[in-house]
Order: structure tokens, then C-alpha cells, then sequence
């Protein structure tokens, strides 16, 4: 078995207001502090002579490329970003950012929040639009039912409410 695999597809475009603040405060922070710290460590850890058994220059050089990885990815990932920060024309059906509630057969409801695939780490609540269950929830209304295919079975849900806003 050879090591190739096919490409992943790239994630959604789509981010919510208080996602894109937060890559944006990530950008800011590595930038404008993390790395000028780093910087100033690894020059005074080549300052001290032989580099090549010296710790400090060595794992500072590699977090100066993690950085710099980063960094590069954020400023790629926010040019291509669509800010969603309107609710849809059509709040009856779930598109992107909406709280939606689902109910399954046992009775047990779940609250989501359909978000893009750079900030569902945000919340346990948040689920990627590229993710199944929110793929399967967009273009939804109110009482429709969903079936999942899990590893244990399928698994319905009813979808009992959708909204657009926090309250």
C-alpha cells in the first residue's frame, strides 16, 4: 500500500462574525507578539555559540516555522472567508448559522448550531455545515425528520425547532 491519498475537499467558506474575530485575534496575536518573542529568543540562544546541540535555538527555530505555517494559513483562510452575519430571507428553512433543535426517537432533545468548519471547536453545540448531521439539517423545516447512518444502526431525528438568533 502506497502512501498517496486523494486530496481532502476543501472546507466551506462560510463563517460566522464571531469566527472570523477569533481567526483574526489568532492572526494578530502570533503575529504581532508570539513571533517577535520567539524571534528575540532564538537570537539569543544563537548568540550563545554552538547551535547545534543548543536546545533552546533549536526548538525556538521550530516553533518560529510553526508559527510562520500558521500564520500563512489564517491569512490564506481569511481571504477566501464569506462573513455571514445577516439571518436568511427565509427563517423557516435552516441555512447557515442557525440554532436548530432536534428530538430523537427516545424523546432526548439536542440543540445545534450550524457553523463553519474553522469554528465548530468553539462550542460544544456547534456542528460544521460539512460535517453529515449538518449537511443532512440544511434545507430543512420545521418537523421534518432526518435519518442518520451511524455505526450502530440509523438514527432519526425530528427537527422540533430553528432559529436564528441566541436568546
Amino acid at each position: 500500500m502506497g502512501r498517496w491519498r486523494p486530496p481532502t475537499r476543501p472546507g466551506s467558506q462560510y463563517i460566522t462574525l464571531e469566527g472570523a474575530n477569533r481567526l483574526r485575534v489568532e492572526l494578530d496575536t502570533l503575529w504581532r507578539i508570539e513571533r517577535p518573542q520567539v524571534t528575540q529568543a532564538v537570537s539569543e540562544a544563537a548568540a550563545q555559540g554552538d547551535r547545534s546541540e543548543n536546545a533552546d535555538y533549536i526548538y525556538g527555530k521550530r516553533r518560529l516555522h510553526e508559527i510562520d505555517r500558521r500564520v500563512r494559513f489564517l491569512r490564506k483562510r481569511l481571504d477566501g472567508m464569506v462573513v455571514v452575519d445577516q439571518p436568511p430571507t427565509d427563517p423557516q428553512r435552516i441555512f447557515f448559522g442557525a440554532w436548530v433543535t432536534v428530538e430523537d426517537a427516545k424523546g432526548e432533545e439536542r440543540l445545534y448550531r450550524i457553523v463553519g468548519p474553522d469554528e465548530f471547536d468553539m462550542d460544544p453545540n456547534y456542528i460544521s455545515l460539512d460535517a453529515p448531521l449538518g449537511r443532512a439539517l440544511l434545507g430543512k423545516t420545521l418537523d421534518d425528520d432526518i435519518t442518520l447512518q451511524l455505526a450502530d444502526g440509523q438514527k432519526t431525528l425530528t427537527i422540533t425547532a430553528i432559529r436564528y438568533t441566541t436568546e
